[in-house]
C-alpha cells in the first residue's frame, strides 16, 4: 500500500520547468515504465506524470524517492553539478541576514537536501512562536543557553549538546541568556526558505 501522497507546496516555481523532463529522461535512462518507477518511488502513476510534465512540484521525500529509483542523487535531480558551486564554503563569504530578530549565516551550499546554517538567537526573541513543518532538525549549542520545547516536554542545551528531532513535532526556540545563544542548525526542508525558520509564518501561533 502506498503512503499517502502529500499536496505540494513545495520547491520555487521556476525550478519545475527545468525539472520536469529531467525526472522524465532519467526514468528512461533507467529503463523504468511510468507505472514501474512510481511503484517504486511509493507514488501513483498519475502523481508521478504530473511531476514529469510540471504540473506538480515534488517534495523532499519524493526527490529521495526518485533519486534511490532512478539510481542518481538530488543534486543531479535538480540539475546541479559538483562544478555548479563550492564543496567549502568560507567564513568571509558569509553573509549575514537578520529575520525576526535572529541573524544567520548561510554554512552549506543552496540547493542540497540539507541546509545549513550558523545562527544567533537573541534573548526574548521569537519564543512564543510554535513552529511544525515537515522534515528533520539538528541543531547543536556554541554558546549560552538553549530553551527547546518539543511537544510537551521542555529542555535546557548548552555548549555541546545537540538535539536531533521531527519537524513535524510542534518546537519552540528560545534564548535563556541575556547574551543570546549560537547554534550550529541543519535542517532538510529543501523547499523552504531559510527565514521562514526564523519567522514562521504563524497559523494561530502553530506554523
Amino acid at each position: 500500500m502506498n503512503p499517502p501522497e502529500p499536496v505540494p507546496p513545495d520547491g520555487p516555481a521556476e525550478a519545475v520547468p527545468v525539472m520536469a523532463p529531467r525526472l522524465r529522461a532519467l526514468r528512461r535512462r533507467a529503463a523504468l515504465t511510468l507505472e514501474a518507477a512510481a511503484r517504486t518511488a511509493g507514488l501513483s502513476p498519475a502523481h508521478l506524470s504530473r511531476l514529469e510534465t510540471g504540473q506538480r512540484q515534488p517534495s523532499l521525500p519524493m526527490l529521495l524517492a526518485l533519486a534511490r529509483t532512478y539510481g542518481t542523487t538530488v543534486s543531479e535531480l535538480l540539475g546541479e553539478t559538483a562544478a555548479d558551486r563550492d564543496a567549502v564554503i568560507r567564513a568571509a563569504d558569509m553573509e549575514p541576514t537578520r529575520a525576526g530578530g535572529w541573524t544567520y549565516w548561510q554554512a552549506g551550499a543552496p540547493g542540497r537536501g540539507m541546509q545549513a546554517l550558523r545562527v544567533h538567537v537573541p534573548h526574548g526573541s521569537q519564543g512564543d512562536i510554535v513552529r511544525v513543518h515537515p522534515g528533520e532538525e539538528w541543531l547543536h549549542v556554541l554558546r549560552g543557553e538553549l530553551r527547546l520545547r518539543l511537544g510537551d516536554a521542555v529542555h535546557r542545551l548548552g555548549p555541546g549538546d545537540s538535539a536531533h528531532f521531527d519537524s513535524l513535532t510542534p518546537h519552540r526556540i528560545a534564548a535563556e541568556d541575556d547574551g543570546g545563544v549560537d547554534l550550529l542548525f541543519v535542517h532538510t526542508l529543501l523547499q523552504s526558505p531559510t527565514a521562514a525558520l526564523c519567522l514562521g509564518p504563524t497559523n494561530g501561533g502553530t506554523p
